[in-house]
C-alpha cells in the first residue's frame, strides 16, 4: 500500500485557513493514519474543520482544533454596517453618477460615521466617492482621504496685467518647460525644502524608507489631471482679502499632490486598516483606524507629513517660476482636498471630516476651484455651511472615465477647442480633454449656499503629464 501523502493544497480545498491548522492536520494525519486511504483521511479531516466544537479535546483530532480556534481567535470578526443610513445633503443631485450615489450611501452606513455631504462634482471612486465628506468619530478612514494624500491647489499672482502674457507667450512657454517636470523624470527641477528633514522620516518604519523617494520628487508634479499653467486671474470682489484693484493679474496655477511618499503611506495603511477592520464587501475600502491605537496615530502623522509635502512641492514650483519671472508675488492661495481634519461640531463634539476631492470652505477660508484646460477656475470664499460640513467641490469633477474620454475625441478636435479658447497645451492627452469633465458653470451654481466668488483664472499656458 502507498504511503500516505496529504499536503497543504488539499486541505486548502476543504477550505482549512492559512496558518498554523494547516501543518498541525498534516502531522496529525501521518502520525495516525499512514494506512488508510488519503480520501478516507481528507473525509475526517473535513468533518474536523466543520464540526470542529465535536472534536475539542478529542485524543487525536483535538490539537487540529486547537490550531483552528487559535487561527480564528486572532481573525477580527466582520463588521457589520447599520440598517440605515445617515441622512446627509446632496448638491447638484441631478449631475452626479449613480455610482458615487451608492459609494456614499454605504460610506454612511459605517458605524463611525457621524455626518457626510455629496459635493456637485461627484464620482465614482474607491472607498469615498471623488467629491465625497464623510465626518467620523474618533476614527481616521485611509481610502476615506484617497491615494494622493493632501492633493492641493495652488494660485499665485503678480502685478502684471494680461497684456505681459499676451506679448510674452513664447517666453512663459519656455519658463514652464524649463521650470517644472511630471511623472517620474523629474531630476531636472529637483528642489530642498526643510520637510523633507522632518522627524516622522525617522520615527515610522515605512515612512523612513520613502524618504529618498520624497527627495527625489519634491517640487514637481504627479501625471493624470495634474498640472502648471499660466493665465490670467480676475479679481471681482472690491473688498478682497488681498488688497489689490479689481482687475487682471498674470497668474500661476497648479494642481498635484504628495506624489510616491503619499501613495505609499496609503497602500500600506489601507491594507493595515482592512486586516484591523473587516467590512462587507461593498464596504471594504472603508475601513477605519481607531485614532487611539498605534496604527491610527502612525497614519495620521503620516498622512499629515504627506499633506506637508505636498505643500512643500507647490511652494517650490512656484517660487521657482517666480524666480524665472523675475517677480515678487502679490499674493497666493492655496488649499488642499484628499485629507482628514479634526475639527469641531455645532456642540464642541470633535470629528474627522475626510474631504475626498472636496474644498475646505469653512466661514472665510480661501480656495480654488479648477475647471478645466478651456475653461476657468474660481477664487472662493467659504460661507461655513454645516450642511456641507464646511465644503464645497474641488473642481468641475469627471463625466467621463479617461477611457471614454479618449474613444470620445481625437487630436485634431481637441485643437481646434484649444485654439478656440486661445490656450497653448504642452503635453496632455485625450483623457484630459475638456468634454470629460462636468459644466464648472453649472457646479458652481449648485454650491452657491457654499461659496461666494473672490474672482476667476483664466489658463492661458497649460502644461501637463510631461
Amino acid at each position: 500500500m502507498a504511503k500516505l501523502k496529504i499536503r497543504g493544497k488539499d486541505l486548502k480545498r476543504l477550505g482549512y485557513p492559512q496558518g498554523p491548522a494547516i501543518g498541525m492536520a498534516i502531522n496529525v494525519a501521518h502520525e495516525n493514519f499512514k494506512k488508510e486511504k488519503k480520501d478516507e483521511v481528507l473525509v475526517m479531516l473535513k468533518e474536523v474543520l466543520d464540526n470542529h466544537e465535536e472534536f475539542v479535546g478529542h485524543e487525536v483530532f483535538g490539537r487540529i482544533v486547537k490550531s483552528l480556534q487559535s487561527k480564528r481567535s486572532n481573525k477580527p470578526n466582520e463588521i457589520k454596517l447599520t440598517e440605515s443610513a445617515i441622512d446627509y445633503k446632496t448638491y447638484g443631485l441631478m449631475g452626479i453618477e449613480k455610482g458615487a450615489i451608492d459609494q456614499m450611501d454605504v460610506a454612511a452606513r459605517l458605524p463611525v460615521s457621524v455626518q457626510a455631504a455629496l459635493m456637485p462634482d461627484a464620482h465614482h471612486g474607491y472607498g469615498l466617492p471623488i467629491g465625497g465628506v464623510l465626518a467620523t468619530k474618533n476614527s481616521v478612514i485611509p481610502y476615506g482621504v484617497g491615494m494622493d494624500i493632501g492633493c492641493r491647489m495652488c494660485l499665485t499672482f503678480y502685478d502684471l496685467k494680461p497684456v505681459f502674457l499676451a506679448k510674452n507667450k513664447s517666453k512663459l512657454k519656455d519658463i514652464l518647460i524649463e521650470n517644472t517636470a511630471s511623472g517620474f523624470d523629474v531630476q531636472s527641477v529637483k528642489g530642498d525644502d526643510p520637510v523633507l528633514e522632518r522627524s516622522e522620516f525617522k520615527e515610522i518604519p515605512l515612512v523612513k524608507t520613502l524618504q529618498n523617494k520624497a527627495w527625489n520628487q519634491l517640487g514637481s508634479s504627479g501625471s493624470g489631471n495634474h498640472f502648471v499653467e499660466f493665465g490670467i486671474v480676475e479679481i471681482l470682489d472690491d473688498n478682497n482679502e488681498f488688497g489689490v484693484a479689481v482687475e487682471g493679474y498674470l497668474a500661476i496655477l497648479s494642481h498635484s499632490g504628495s506624489r510616491g511618499l503619499g501613495a505609499n503611506i496609503a497602500r500600506h495603511y489601507t491594507k493595515v486598516a482592512m486586516e484591523k477592520c473587516p467590512l462587507p464587501k461593498e464596504a471594504k475600502h472603508l475601513a477605519w483606524l481607531d485614532l487611539g491605537s498605534e496604527e491610527g496615530q502612525e497614519y495620521w502623522l503620516a498622512m499629515t507629513l504627506a499633506g506637508d509635502y505636498a505643500s512643500a512641492c507647490h511652494n517650490n514650483i512656484h517660487d521657482r517660476l517666480s524666480k524665472a519671472l523675475g517677480e515678487t508675488p502679490i499674493a497666493r492661495v492655496e488649499n488642499h482636498h484628499n485629507f482628514a481634519w479634526k475639527e469641531k461640531q455645532g456642540d464642541g463634539t470633535e470629528i474627522i471630516v475626510h474631504r475626498k476631492g472636496a474644498t475646505p470652505a469653512g466661514k472665510g477660508v480661501l480656495g480654488v476651484i479648477p475647471g478645466s484646460m478651456v475653461h476657468p477656475g474660481f477664487i472662493v470664499r467659504g460661507k461655513g455651511n454645516p450642511l456641507s460640513i464646511n465644503s464645497a467641490s474641488h473642481g468641475a469633477g469627471r463625466q467621463m472615465s479617461r477611457t471614454k474620454a479618449k474613444n470620445s475625441t481625437t487630436v485634431h478636435e481637441l485643437k481646434k477647442v484649444l485654439k478656440e479658447h486661445q490656450v497653448e497645451l504642452i503635453g496632455g492627452g485625450l483623457d484630459e480633454a475638456p468634454l470629460a469633465y462636468k459644466d464648472i458653470n453649472r457646479v458652481m451654481g449648485f454650491q452657491k449656499d457654499l461659496v461666494e466668488v473672490v474672482g476667476t483664472f483664466m489658463p492661458k499656458i497649460v502644461r501637463m503629464n510631461r
